[in-house]
C-alpha cells in the first residue's frame, strides 16, 4: 500500500520531470502551471495502481507525457494556442546568459517537433537510455534509436537556418 507521504516525497524528488514536460507542451506560464497541476492530479489518481514494476520516474514520465499530450489535444479542439514567438519575446525580456539563450532556442525548436518526437527527445535529454525510453513510450528500442537519429538531424538542420 502506498502512502500519501511516500507520494509527496516522490513528487518532490522528481518534480523536475513534471516541470520539463509541462514546459515543453505549453506556450505560456499560466498553461504551464495548469498542466503541472493536472499531471500531479493524474499521478495521484493513478498512484494506487503503481506496481513498482518499473522505476517511479519511468512511471511518472509515462503519466506526465500522456497527460500533457491529452491536454494539448483538448487545447487544439478549443482552437486557442499562443504562438511560440510570444513565448520567445517574453523570454528574451529577461537577462539571459549564453547557455540560457541556447536552451531557449533549443526548446523553441523542440516545440516545433511532433508530439511523439517532443517526448522522445525530452527523455533523451534527461539522460534516459534507449531501454528506458522504450519502456516509457511503448516503442521498441530499435525504433527509438531510429527516431532519435531523425529527430537530432531535424533539430540540427532547423537550428543551422
Amino acid at each position: 500500500m502506498h502512502t500519501k507521504e511516500e507520494f509527496i516525497e516522490q513528487i518532490k524528488e522528481n518534480q523536475g520531470i513534471i516541470y520539463k514536460v509541462a514546459r515543453l507542451y505549453t506556450n505560456s506560464a499560466e498553461d504551464q502551471k495548469d498542466v503541472y497541476q493536472e499531471i500531479v492530479y493524474q499521478l495521484w489518481k493513478s498512484y494506487p495502481s503503481f506496481k513498482e514494476n518499473s522505476k517511479f520516474s519511468t512511471w511518472m514520465y509515462r503519466i506526465a507525457l500522456n497527460t500533457a499530450i491529452s491536454n494539448l489535444n483538448k487545447e487544439k479542439r478549443k482552437g486557442t494556442q499562443v504562438s511560440i514567438d510570444n513565448f520567445l519575446l517574453n523570454k528574451m525580456d529577461q537577462v539571459d546568459t549564453v547557455m540560457e539563450e541556447r536552451i531557449t532556442i533549443l526548446y523553441a525548436h523542440i516545440k516545433r517537433l511532433s508530439i511523439v518526437e517532443k517526448g522522445i527527445i525530452l527523455l533523451h535529454l534527461e539522460g534516459k537510455n534507449y531501454d528506458e525510453i522504450a519502456a516509457i513510450t511503448g516503442f521498441t528500442k530499435t525504433n527509438i534509436g531510429t527516431r532519435l537519429g531523425r529527430i537530432k538531424q531535424k533539430l540540427k538542420s532547423q537550428i543551422k537556418k
